[in-house]
């Protein structure tokens, strides 16, 4: 893997930086390349050098997060679920300006949708219908359910500024999920 020019690598945190900023300021569609670059310290250039326009921006700051939190989880896969919960609360917490931009912005529905696919995902192999307390119910409708549960407890978290530490949330909402889906 080659190395990326520290220059280039700080270019680039300045512009997700600033384009997560703008956007906890004002609606995405409002935000324009110079208003980036403006925030950001560079040359508008500099920016589409890197990106194709600022949904392109957006698209990839995206998936960077979701692909992090997909790694977590396979670094968390021995992990119970308190524990593996800590890891992403974690995440989220280091990651406070982006996640409650991405979760509160009307501009960005399609983040929510994506988080709730990643968490549905990692919950599937979790799920076992054919005995216990979920004999007889539709793996979905238990996915969708409990994915829509952790998505909104993140963003409740959020919406009140992170009232409980990254631990008490790990904690509370892992033994919740250790107790539904056993």
């Amino acid at each position: 893997m080659s190395k990326v020019d520290r220059r280039i690598a700080k270019s680039q945190v300045a512009i997700k930086k600033a384009v997560t900023e703008l956007m906890s300021e004002k609606s995405f569609d409002d935000i324009t390349i110079q208003d980036i670059a403006d925030r950001a310290d560079v040359n508008r250039g500099t920016i589409y050098l890197h990106y194709s326009d600022k949904y392109d921006l957006l698209d990839k700051m995206i998936e960077e997060h979701i692909d992090n939190l997909r790694e977590l989880c396979q670094s968390a896969s021995e992990m119970t679920f308190q524990e593996g919960n800590y890891v992403w609360y974690e995440y989220f917490e280091h990651n406070y300006l982006f996640f409650s931009t991405m979760l509160a912005s009307k501009g960005a529905p399609y983040f929510r949708s994506r988080f709730l696919d990643l968490v549905v995902s990692e919950f599937k192999p979790e799920v076992d219908i054919t005995g216990g307390k979920n004999k007889g119910l539709k793996e979905e409708v238990i996915l969708q359910f409990f994915g829509s549960a952790v998505v909104g407890a993140v963003e409740w978290w959020f919406k009140n500024g992170m009232p409980l530490s990254a631990h008490v949330m790990a904690e509370q909402t892992g033994a919740l999920l250790d107790r539904n889906l056993e």
